[in-house]
């Protein structure tokens, strides 16, 4: 009996060949063979000099940053405590000290 991969959705080891696709069972998902691994790189998202970044870590500015609709500016160098990963352009969601909440772009931080 060959050895597949568990469903990426649910972890169940029943997973079986339906054609080209591997299908589960329990939760019924449907996926491509190596399509997860390619799926679980790109997610990743990295800093601005290439380090992984996790939720909660504490990142600083690498570049003074405008504050839209306000005249306020992020400077350089403040560092940002327990961000939180989010899908989409600006992947960072956090709380800047004195600003308050906002989103950012990972290319203008690096990991403190």
């Amino acid at each position: 009996m060959s050895e597949l991969p568990p469903c990426p959705g649910c972890q169940s080891p029943f997973t079986y060949h339906d054609g080209m696709q591997l299908v589960c069972p329990e939760c019924g998902h449907e996926w491509v063979a190596g399509e997860s691994e390619q799926a679980d790189e790109e997610a990743q998202i990295r800093d601005a000099n290439g380090n992984l970044l996790v939720d909660g870590d504490t990142v600083t500015v690498i570049k003074d940053l405008k504050v839209k609709g306000s005249s306020s500016v992020v400077k350089v160098g403040t560092k940002v405590k327990n961000i939180r990963l989010v899908d989409g352009d600006h992947d960072i969601d956090c709380k800047v000290d004195g600003i308050g909440p906002m989103k950012l772009k990972s290319m203008y931080v690096k990991k403190a």
